[in-house]
């Protein structure tokens, strides 16, 4: 069975010990919202997936691709899951475009998480 990114969503909430409402409380959103998170119909903006990582220390690369850790540690800074997540992103669009509910990941994404990370001063 493929890992999907609702499924990853889910556990990164459960590793938090959130509830879904604590979950979408956090986020400004739904449990229902959260739900459908978790079943892949729907994805989370890059401004919340910049929340999760700067907020929450969650490694976007897993998160978006499956790949690495769930949690960034001390030794890898945000720099490097911003960097393994550009060397990722065209093997995932492939694997994404053989995977049913998904769309193609953009470079515009990785741009605006970028963009979001730079504004907030947690990369230069």
């Amino acid at each position: 069975m493929v890992e999907t990114q609702g499924l990853r969503i889910r556990k990164i909430r459960l590793q938090l010990n959130l509830s879904q409402e604590e979950f979408g409380r956090i986020f400004g959103i739904t449990k229902q919202y959260v739900y459908s998170l978790e079943k892949d119909k729907m994805f989370l903006n890059n401004e919340k997936l910049v929340k999760l990582l700067v907020d929450y220390n969650v490694n976007i690369n897993y998160l978006l691709v499956g790949v690495g850790e769930m949690f960034l540690t001390d030794d890898i800074s945000v720099d490097n899951s911003v960097s393994s997540v550009e060397k990722n992103i065209v093997v995932s669009q492939e694997e994404l475009r053989h995977s049913n509910g998904y769309t193609e990941l953009k470079q515009d994404i990785l741009d605006e998480v970028k963009s979001l990370l730079k504004s907030e001063g947690v990369i230069k």
